[in-house]
């Protein structure tokens, strides 16, 4: 590292799927300063590049989504370029890194800092929990119950949606995980999200992950299951047609139809003629961000045609609980219900 090179922080988002942790991030960033510069590398499933289109209509500086793999493992040391590519083009202020959601972190930690000598440091890792769903997914995927375990901050996201018992159980459930780590509940920000100051998340210069640890951290029961599948995947396309076909009122019910226990998320793009306006706000070219999280979804109206896909009336990409049964036939149904083609991958097993 020269004299003259500042040192960048890299700030870990890790969290199970459909627990919020884009929506963090993005309100997160609207309690900066305007001249702040911020890159973002997003890990994804699929090869849906559905991130860098919401970040675009933010302040974020650049974006690098690294898709069809995890950067734990499948992809461990594209990440590394990632960041270095992002530091040597932007010269950003913080660089923040959202994981998969079934991401080991600390692989993650290890490669940030072994990018010490050249100007990079891990300020923080930090665990976004969905308060709504944590129990039923803790006892399934054990990334989830080690992404707890391991982190500088948890924070409790989704709490206004469940009552203040279950809310305490959960919080049990996370202390049993973790007892010594601060909880910290997100604040609702109307429409937009939640979101957390800046000031509780940076700034933390984490201890965790030394690179004099790593042949200490993960047991080998934690290793044998972290490398088990945890997720399967369907993708969804439909080519461009003169006019949507799919409405709002066909899409919410087959979605309502999708049990939460076998989906965990549904992401992508899609084309609407049109969705009534207590749901969002109109796109001026009819194309919406889909995002669907165990039972519940919401949509983000696009102003500009995506960077890819333009030639697609849908291009999603649906995440199921690990060995779902009737995968093959789910995949039918989503492909008929967005009528399209789709088909199922198995991207996310860990070697």
């Amino acid at each position: 590292m020269s004299v003259e090179q500042k040192r960048t922080p890299v700030n870990v988002f890790t969290g199970f799927l459909g627990s919020g942790k884009t929506t963090v991030i993005l309100s997160l960033l609207k309690h900066l300063p305007k001249d702040y510069k911020i890159c973002i590398v997003k890990n994804e499933f699929g090869d849906v590049k559905v991130d860098s289109e919401l970040a675009r209509n933010s302040n974020v500086t650049g974006v690098q989504e690294m898709l069809n793999g995890c950067m734990c493992c499948v992809l461990v040391g594209q990440m590394k370029n990632a960041i270095l590519e992002l530091r040597d083009q932007y010269n950003p202020d913080r660089i923040v890194i959202e994981t998969s959601g079934s991401a080991f972190p600390a692989t993650i930690a290890w490669q940030i800092r072994e990018l010490k000598d050249q100007g990079i440091y891990l300020d923080s890792i930090v665990t976004v929990i969905d308060c709504v769903n944590f129990r039923g997914y803790e006892d399934t995927s054990p990334t989830a119950a080690m992404q707890a375990k391991y982190t500088d901050l948890i924070l409790m996201n989704k709490h206004e949606t469940v009552s203040e018992r279950d809310y305490d159980t959960v919080l049990d459930h996370v202390y049993d995980l973790n007892p010594d780590t601060a909880k910290i509940k997100t604040f609702e920000e109307g429409r937009v999200g939640c979101s957390v100051p800046p000031d509780l998340v940076f700034g933390l210069d984490s201890k965790l992950f030394q690179l004099t640890e790593k042949h200490l951290l993960a047991t080998p029961e934690e290793s044998r299951h972290h490398h088990d599948n945890e997720v399967d995947i369907i993708q969804v396309f439909a080519p461009r047609q003169a006019s949507p076909t799919l409405t709002h009122d066909s899409l919410s019910t087959f979605l309502t139809s999708l049990p939460k226990d076998d989906f965990y998320r549904v992401k992508g793009m899609l084309r609407l003629p049109s969705i009534p306006s207590d749901v969002c706000e109109a796109s001026p070219i009819n194309t919406y961000i889909l995002n669907y999280a165990f039972g519940r979804w919401e949509f983000t109206p696009l102003e500009n045609e995506p960077l890819e896909g333009g030639d697609q009336d849908v291009r999603l990409t649906a995440m199921l609980a690990r060995g779902s049964a009737r995968m093959g036939s789910w995949a039918d149904k989503l492909g008929a219900a967005f009528g399209g083609e789709a088909k199922g991958v198995h991207v996310h097993k860990h070697y």
